[in-house]
């Protein structure tokens, strides 16, 4: 089997910092093309009419190179006209009518608009720039006991790695030898550093905060949790959201009548309404900078973008604004239960014992023969145990593991037996402390029962509990009218008691992963538009039937690529923070929309009645795309 080599994720930065150069180049252009207008307005009041027009050429040149490139390119590509073209017409036009000042303000105006867009996009991009600084560029490989320092692309998979106090992780991985404590805020958001032992897993963009540890790498560069963030934050800014598209598809179809109105009006007036020839080529000059879609076309994407970079800077990743956009129409969200719900990993709840048996004594004879086991439920006792007593555990002297039942045990020379009730004997289990065990069941707790020779002495009862945040999550999601349903493959019972803790509306037990996707779609007929919300590869395929899927951070690598959204911090009120989130940007899109169409209409109504002249239709138009950007700015905060 050949060794996999690590990919170099670095292309992500050098993007980010091209558009910070691209920003900073606009800007600069900018304030050039605002200083070449101001000397073109003094030269012209000193009637130095050829060095004003230079200085106005100057400021054509510098202030709308960029967006005259943008929009031919774009033109040659798509094989559509665009607003860039229109603007660049529009300046044009009024310097041949002698509005040489107008037509310079308008590209000024046109450049400080598409300097603000750049800077959208930085911000957005900010969360990947940080996240790729994060990621060191080599390691320190440990070859037949030799240190050798190698860029991270070199390293394969089972190659170890020595990583020391105040290093950041650089890969993936289990640790081998050593143990310490990390810094996972990168990761999970958590300021509290975890304390990792041996086979412990580390992740990349980590750090290493007191103690040197080895570390055996587990993945490629690509496919570590701390490049899969950057991935989805990436592909979320590459996608466009309907609203969006339909935008772009109206811009194309919109310059072309534009287009053709203004080519009517360069004569039409003149003849119809008997305007003189020079007032029919002004207005139709107006007509071309006031009917020009700039503050619509910004409406969407803007906002999109900063809503998606908030998202990220929270610990919330959206693949799409798709995603981002159906989230505020939730009607209906369906939970997994374990792992989503609930924390995933048993515990001990309760205690009980008879026959003159102790709590402790109990507990340390289960530890000590479940300490031989690898069961989910064995590993939740010794746990307990190892935490709860002061003496170490024992060491049986013969240990047999009975398939399907338990494990019968010697210790001290007494026989145990430690499993399930038809293990010890069916009515003496549900007999036993006057049928307690019957009532913890109950509750949705599985019951382990622990027995010496022939005479059983305790119960000890386990239970995936709730997560602490998860009825405040649910709570606030009832509070914005979606209906919550929990979907688990467990009992009815167990399904019945978390579904009560967790404060959800209804329950569905016992289903299997086809049954969930066959539940998803009725939900889906009832609600319309409805969410699931999952981290198992069995959650798979209702994450993908549903109309919006989002998985936990620390869910299996099938659940976070089916997902639409992935929770990082496993942090469930931050669902409802999403839909809070989408429903401002939505908010925000129409608020755009709306005031972009009625500033059009309004400046287009008024050149037809002469009532407005190019300047004020210069900044009316520019004007109204710098205030539409600026709103969308805001779901930054």
């Amino acid at each position: 089997m050949e060794p996999q080599v690590m990919s170099n994720p670095k292309p992500a930065l050098q993007e980010s910092w091209l558009e910070k150069v691209k920003f900073r180049g606009e800007l600069i252009a900018t304030v050039l093309c605002g200083i070449f207008i101001f000397c073109g307005w003094l030269l012209d009041r000193y009637e130095l009419d050829t060095l004003a027009s230079a200085a106005y050429i100057l400021s054509f040149l510098i202030g709308g190179f960029a967006k005259a490139k943008e929009g031919i390119l774009s033109t040659i590509e798509n094989k559509d006209l665009n607003v860039e073209l229109l603007m660049i017409f529009a300046a044009i036009g009024s310097a041949i009518i002698g509005y040489w000042t107008e037509g310079a303000i308008l590209i000024l105006i046109f450049a400080l608009s598409g300097a603000l867009e750049s800077y959208t996009m930085n911000k957005s991009h900010k969360e990947i720039s940080s996240l790729m600084e994060l990621q060191p560029e080599d390691a320190l490989r440990i070859t037949n006991g030799l240190e050798m320092r190698v860029p991270v692309s070199q390293l394969s998979i089972g190659d170890h790695i020595l990583i020391k106090p105040g290093e950041r992780v650089p890969v993936d991985g289990i640790i081998i030898k050593g143990s310490s404590s990390i810094d996972e805020s990168a990761i999970t958001g958590e300021s509290i550093p975890v304390t990792k032992n041996l086979r412990d897993e580390v992740f990349a963009g980590t750090v290493n905060l007191n103690g040197s540890v080895t570390v055996e790498i587990t993945k490629p560069t690509n496919e570590t949790l701390f490049q899969k963030i950057i991935e989805l934050v990436q592909s979320a800014q590459s996608e466009k959201s309907p609203s969006q598209l339909f935008i772009e598809r109206f811009e194309g179809h919109y310059v072309k009548i534009v287009l053709l109105i203004t080519s009517l009006m360069l004569f039409l007036p003149h003849y119809v309404l008997s305007w003189s020839w020079n007032e029919t080529f002004y207005r139709a000059m107006v007509l071309l900078v006031v009917a020009s879609p700039c503050a619509l076309v910004a409406s969407i994407m803007p906002a999109t973008l900063s809503a998606i970079s908030n998202g990220a800077r929270r610990g919330i990743l959206f693949k799409g604004g798709v995603h981002l956009e159906n989230l505020s129409h939730l009607q209906a969200i369906a939970f997994d239960k374990t792992g989503t719900l609930t924390k995933g990993e048993p515990v001990v709840t309760d205690i009980i014992t008879e026959n003159g048996f102790s709590e402790e004594e109990v507990l340390l004879i289960a530890a000590s023969i479940e300490n031989h086991s690898n069961h989910p439920l064995a590993n939740a006792i010794v746990k307990y145990a190892k935490e709860s007593l002061s003496v170490h555990l024992l060491h049986p002297d013969r240990i047999e593991d009975v398939p399907g039942w338990g494990v019968k045990a010697v210790v001290s020379g007494a026989e145990w037996k430690i499993g399930k009730a038809g293990f010890v004997g069916k009515d003496r289990a549900r007999n036993f402390a006057d049928g307690a065990a019957l009532h913890l069941a109950s509750e949705g707790k599985t019951i382990v029962f622990i027995q010496k020779e022939d005479e059983l002495t305790g119960v000890i009862a386990l239970k995936d509990i709730v997560r602490e945040e998860t009825k405040t999550a649910i709570d606030q999601l009832k509070k914005q009218g979606i209906y919550t349903v929990m979907v688990t493959g467990d009992s009815l019972k167990t399904a019945q008691a978390i579904s009560s803790e967790s404060h959800v509306h209804e329950y569905v037990a016992e289903c299997l992963p086809e049954n969930k996707v066959e539940y998803l779609k009725k939900l889906r007929e009832k609600y319309g538009n409805v969410a699931m919300v999952g981290d198992g590869i069995n959650d798979a395929p209702a994450l993908a039937a549903a109309s919006v899927g989002i998985a936990m951070g620390g869910g299996t690598d099938v659940a976070l690529e089916t997902a639409d959204i992935v929770l990082m911090k496993n942090d469930l009120p931050r669902i409802s923070e999403a839909i809070h989130l989408s429903q401002r940007m939505n908010k925000i899109i129409k608020q755009n929309v709306i005031f972009s169409i009625c500033v059009i209409v309004l400046l287009i109504s008024s050149n037809f009645l002469q009532a407005v002249d190019l300047p004020l239709g210069v900044i009316g138009h520019e004007g109204s795309t710098i205030l539409v950007i600026l709103n969308s700015l805001r779901l930054l905060r």
